[in-house]
């Protein structure tokens, strides 16, 4: 296989699509691909979360002080208050091993990614069979409230009209052939020379 270093992998998707469940499945089969950690404000979510291992949680004036050092590839703020970003210094850190980068960010994330990166990128966006379906699995994590859980849906809806924007889309509706498939698109995009 050709260095993949200088790529990258975006995966985006409405929360709740199982976008991050096919990129640590990825991570787990493709042993050259390094996973980009978001910086964020958010708190953590129990105490599962490590700080630079699932995101770089930072203060909001720590995170305005990035902004205005122009250390984001691409930063959101996704609700009030609540920052989201892609620090350049993480992807540098992921080329220098030799491998690709793969991100999971939101639909404005991905997007804004596809543009930094051009055709060094692949764009892949995650699907669910339905926004009831999305309802179900977001339920089912027991993180929600009812007001955030509707505020999810609502930003769903929007996020999927932006599908026909990425270069591939994967419906995730069965793991098996949903990983399967995901594995295919990412290794060809990989061994194929830039």
């Amino acid at each position: 296989m050709s260095n993949p270093s200088g790529k990258a992998i975006i995966f985006s998707a409405p929360s709740g699509s199982g976008k991050t469940t096919l990129v640590k499945h990825l991570l787990q089969h493709v042993p050259n691909l390094g996973f980009s950690i978001s910086a964020c404000t958010r708190d953590k979510r129990g105490r599962h979360e490590v700080h630079g291992r699932d995101y770089y949680f930072l203060s909001i004036e720590e995170f305005k002080k990035k902004i205005d050092e122009d250390a984001f590839v691409e930063w959101e703020e996704v609700y009030a208050g609540n920052f989201y970003g892609t620090l350049k210094e993480e992807i540098q850190r992921i080329w220098n091993q030799g491998k690709a980068v793969i991100f999971d960010v939101d639909v404005k994330g991905g997007l804004a990614l596809k543009k930094y990166f051009g055709d060094k990128a692949l764009a892949i966006f995650v699907k669910v069979p339905s926004l009831e379906v999305l309802a179900e699995r977001l339920n089912d994590r027991g993180t929600e409230s009812d007001e955030s859980l509707s505020r999810r849906i609502y930003k769903a809806k929007f996020e999927m009209t932006f599908e026909s924007q990425f270069d591939v889309s994967i419906l995730n509706d069965d793991f098996e052939r949903s990983a399967a498939e995901t594995l295919q698109v990412v290794t060809q995009f990989l061994t194929n020379k830039p």
